[in-house]
């Protein structure tokens, strides 16, 4: 997994599986989230984003199943 640290008042650091189209996502708190099927293509736009939060909130939590795992 590749992980690239964020300056965000949210997220720690984005990480992405190229071979599983996996992200993960840990955020300050602790909390890490995994969404499937995620394509690289949205993975390379979540990390130039303006937001990390808002891009999360409207293009990958509605549209990709996720989990906690911790």
């Amino acid at each position: 997994m590749v992980n690239q640290m964020v300056l965000s008042s949210e997220i720690e650091w984005i990480g992405y599986e190229p071979k599983k189209s996996m992200l993960q996502v840990e955020f300050i708190e602790g909390q890490i989230y995994q969404f499937d099927g995620v394509p690289e293509r949205l993975y390379q736009d979540f990390l130039t984003s303006e937001s990390y939060d808002e891009y999360l909130d409207c293009y990958i939590k509605p549209e990709y199943p996720h989990r906690r795992i911790r």
